[in-house]
């Protein structure tokens, strides 16, 4: 059985990380998973209310939305750090089960974790398979 961290914060809820997700069930019936969502950087022009309750709501949704639409058995939800990275590292001190992480973001140029290599950095510093699910826009 495989136990899949799923990053993700705008893309929560897109199609292409529920195919994905299903995928991955298909290959292994068994898999577990785990959504991280990142809170959102506050940012001059931020206008969303707090986002701490911003992020559990998205979480709540598209646990929601997996679980119906793909049969994912999502085991673990969480909020984490704005700083996408310290976030994953947070969880995974506290969860060291994880096989794999699972990043969805936008396309490079609208996703702020690109421009920061969040992929490249979380293979480097993790040790852990990393997969990269492209979401062609912002969830509902």
């Amino acid at each position: 059985m495989s136990r899949y961290l799923i990053v993700t914060h705008q893309t929560a809820r897109s199609p292409e990380l529920q195919q994905k997700i299903s995928e991955l069930i298909a290959k292994d019936a068994a898999a577990e998973f785990s959504i991280l969502m990142p809170e959102q950087e506050r940012t001059d022009s931020w206008e969303g209310g707090d986002t701490l309750d911003v992020a559990q709501q998205r979480l709540e949704l598209a646990q929601e939305e997996l679980q119906k639409n793909t049969g994912a058995s999502v085991v673990r939800t969480a909020v984490g750090s704005s700083d996408p990275l310290k976030a994953i590292e947070q969880e995974l001190v506290g969860h060291k089960d994880y096989s794999t992480i699972l990043i969805c973001t936008l396309p490079r140029g609208a996703s702020r974790w690109l421009k920061r290599d969040l992929i490249g950095n979380a293979q480097k510093k993790f040790g852990l398979p990393v997969i990269h699910v492209v979401a062609e826009g912002a969830s509902r």
